[in-house]
């Protein structure tokens, strides 16, 4: 994910925020409301304000199941304990920052076959019935941002083969990498 991480950095430099304010790497930590901190994969906090910060994901099979989930949990889990501490003055006076998830997810037979769902007691929602682990990130990434807990997503997903040598597919426009960079450069245009 770092070549995705690096193309951010370039976008945020041509956007008109200097390298100093941008963090990757090192000292990539915030304070959380729920934990001490947690580790982004960017950052930008120029003079004690947070402008910005990036989540970046992938998932490779073969456990499809079980990381989906863990998955799901870590990135909520990551929005609250940010939008909490958020509220909480735990960024000084920052105005409200961009929150950015960007994952990538395998595509291979596993990722894009149908998935049983079990509904001993209630029935699931209908977009998740005999739903692929590729159409249940869809879905994830696309709620996140209509739920307001991220303020753009993207999803892509890369064969084994071709991903090494940057080749990746986008299953839905509105979670394109695109759209995630004009989200995120119109978000860095008032603080220019």
């Amino acid at each position: 994910m770092d070549g995705f991480i690096d193309l951010f950095t370039r976008l945020i430099v041509e956007a008109g925020i200097s390298k100093q304010y941008i963090f990757r790497g090192r000292d990539v930590e915030l304070p959380g409301f729920f934990r001490p901190t947690k580790e982004w994969d960017l950052l930008v906090v120029r003079e004690n304000t947070l402008l910005v910060a990036i989540e970046a994901k992938s998932q490779v099979g073969p456990s499809f199941g079980n990381n989906f989930n863990n998955r799901i949990e870590e990135a909520m889990g990551s929005a609250l304990d940010l939008w909490t501490a958020y509220r909480e003055h735990a960024y000084l006076s920052s105005p409200q920052p961009f929150l950015g998830y960007l994952f990538m997810l395998e595509d291979c037979g596993a990722s894009r076959n149908p998935v049983k769902v079990r509904e001993p007691h209630f029935k699931v929602f209908p977009e998740f019935v005999g739903a692929s682990y590729c159409r249940r990130y869809e879905l994830f990434c696309r709620k996140l941002v209509l739920e307001r807990h991220y303020s753009s997503t993207a999803f892509i997903t890369s064969c084994a083969e071709d991903g090494p040598s940057g080749v990746y597919a986008t299953p839905a426009n509105d979670l394109s990498l695109e759209r995630f960079a004009r989200v995120l450069v119109g978000h860095l245009a008032a603080f220019v």
